[in-house]
Formats: structure tokens, sequence, C-alpha cells
């Protein structure tokens, strides 16, 4: 939670954005405290105008510590695609205001309407989950919501400044970098997940639409069993959105997340009704699995090691590590590759995790 005086500094910026507001406060601030990517606070701002007293529900996306999970990020680049996605049937919360000195909370940030809307991130409550018809109507929109994502078109939205090139080796290069920056010795079955991926890469998906990069299920926001809002755009860009349909293909199963439990949509279903309202052809189907199980283990691994390096002492970062090497083995499998293949060092240390969660306790 902020204190009192960036709480202070916060206000007079928020009276600097709205110069014909009186007596402007902030009331009911609270800390999302799920996910791992920019820190977002929930508040709510009140002010008088004219003779009337007026409220509105907003949302504080704050750059995380450097360094953080998703590196590079860039909030003003994601406060552009919020702006560029007004207008659209993605329904995407309004972007209001951009604070990129750093002199107010010590780090970027930005402001955004806050939506109406239930967030089920690997918490479904029992009532929803007694509930197929529900679910069934909850999944049918998360990929309808998918599909308007990808029919975004960048030449009819303000997305030129996103970078279109080459998205799958982006992809590759990427993904391959963050995990040589944090690697500490040979880690033999990424890099053969990564060698395999080069080789049997196919031909991209011939349609560039904006992609978002982390369509799981915790990213979207239900009222009445219908999306009401999409959030963390951090991975957003332009390229293949097959990759999307991969992302939340792996994520689809996962215990925790509604889409697993019965009455959501199988896989095949979704992909259907996916292909059935784009018109695309999911084809490649363990290739880009490959790809998105190769994106996720660097992630994980790249939160073990922030651990392991004491630059968080976030026990969810550490206990990221042992999943590492489950990522790889079934992205590999993807590609054909059965045989066992050493990970590495990529789990923290257990001296470190040992004295971090003492110390909690």
């Amino acid at each position: 939670m902020i204190d009192d005086q960036a709480l202070s500094l916060l206000r007079k910026w928020f009276a600097s954005q709205m110069p014909d507001s009186r007596n402007l406060s902030i009331v009911g601030i609270d800390q999302v405290a799920f996910g791992h990517s920019a820190e977002t606070l929930l508040l709510t701002l009140v002010w008088d105008e004219g003779a009337a007293q007026r409220h509105q529900d907003v949302v504080v996306r704050v750059r995380p510590p450097a360094p953080g999970l998703l590196e590079p990020y860039n909030l003003e680049r994601q406060f552009r695609i919020l702006r560029a996605l007004e207008g659209t049937p993605v329904p995407s919360p309004r972007a209001l205001w951009y604070e990129g000195s750093g002199e107010v909370l010590g780090r970027e940030f930005y402001v955004m309407e806050r939506l109406a809307g239930a967030v089920y991130e690997m918490d479904v409550p029992a009532e929803l989950q007694e509930a197929p018809e529900r679910l069934a109507a909850m999944s049918r929109s998360l990929v309808d919501t998918l599909v308007a994502i990808h029919n975004v078109r960048p030449t009819t939205t303000d997305l030129s400044f996103l970078d279109s090139e080459d998205f799958l080796q982006r992809q590759l290069d990427h993904w391959h970098g963050q995990m040589a920056r944090y690697q500490r010795g040979a880690l033999p079955a990424l890099e053969r997940l990564h060698s395999e991926l080069i080789r049997q890469r196919p031909a991209a998906s011939p349609t560039v639409t904006l992609v978002h990069g982390d369509p799981k299920p915790g990213n979207f926001a239900y009222q009445d069993d219908l999306v009401s809002a999409v959030y963390d755009w951090e991975l957003a860009t332009l390229g293949d959105p097959l990759a999307d349909v991969a992302w939340a293909e792996i994520n689809w199963t996962t215990p925790g997340f509604f889409t697993s439990l019965p009455g959501s949509l199988t896989v095949d279903q979704f992909i259907r009704r996916y292909q059935d309202l784009t018109g695309f052809e999911v084809r490649h189907r363990e290739w880009y699995r490959a790809l998105q199980g190769f994106k996720v283990a660097v992630i994980m691994f790249v939160g073990a090691m922030l651990f392991d390096n004491a630059v968080s002492d976030d026990l969810r970062l550490a206990d990221m590590g042992p999943a590492v090497h489950y990522y790889t083995v079934r992205a590999l499998a993807e590609l054909g590759v059965e045989e066992g293949i050493d990970p590495g060092p990529v789990t923290a240390g257990k001296e470190r995790y040992r004295s971090v969660r003492d110390a909690k306790v």
C-alpha cells in the first residue's frame, strides 16, 4: 500500500489532470494482490464540480520495481494500446491519463476506468463451480472476446506504433534472450527446446492481427457471465493470432481456471468456435503449443532466478522453479522429443528459500 506522502502527491496529480474539479479526494484505495505484472491500485476519486459532487472508480497501473518478471515494461505503450481500442468491440477499459516522469509514485503509471466485473484468477467460487450452464456461457464469451481482439485490424486503428515484423522470430529471440540473461549454468532442456522450435518452425499465419499475448482466463472480467473487460496488455503486439490461440489452449485445462471445470467448452470446442467465427485455420497446434510452453517455462525460470538473486522475496516466484522443467518436457513432447534431458539449474536454492520462508513465519 502506498504511504501518506505518496497518496498526497497522487491526489495533487489527479487534481492537475482535472482542472474543473474542486476539493478532490481519494477514497477506498486498495491494492490487488494477485498477478505478477504491473502493480494495480483500485481507488475512487471524489470531487466537486459546479453544484454537484461527482465520483469515478479508477484503476492505477504502476510499473513494478526493476527488474520485473516480464521485462521490458513499457506502460506508455500499454496506455496507447488501450486508447487505440476505444470504439472497437473489444471490451477494454478507457485509458484516462499517463504519468511517465516517476515524480509522483517513483515509477511510471497510467490510469484507466474501472469496469464492472469479477475476475476468477485460480479461485472459482462454489456457486459457479456448480453451475455448468454459466461456465458454458463464460467460456463461449471468452472465445468470442479473443475473436474480437483478433478482428482488430492495424489499418483501421491507431496501432501502427507496434512492431509487426516476423512475429515468430521475435518471440523466439525475446524469450531465449530472457533465459540467457538469468542463466547461471548450462540449461540443456530449454536450449534443446529452443533449437527444435527453430528447426521445426512452420510458416506463420497469413493474417497479422492484434495479439494480446496473455489471454488466460484470469485476464478476463465477467459480468452476467459475459466478458466485461480484458486486462493485462503488457505482452500485446501485432503478430500471429495462432500464438494467442495456443496460449489460451495450454491454459484452458489448467487446474484452478474455470475453463477446466465441467460445463465449460472443451479445448476442441473452443478451437472449433474460434475457427467458425474467424475463418482462420488453426493449424500446427503442436508447434504453437510448444512455442508457448517455451514462453511459460522461461517466465517461470526468470521468476525463480529473481527470487534466487534476492531481487524479490516473493515466495510465489520461488515456487515457479519446479514448474520450469515440467513445461519444458511437455513442450518438447509436442515436438516429438521424448528423451530425458537434464534441466540444469532452474530452481531457487534451498537455503535461500528456507531463509525467506522462515523470516515470513
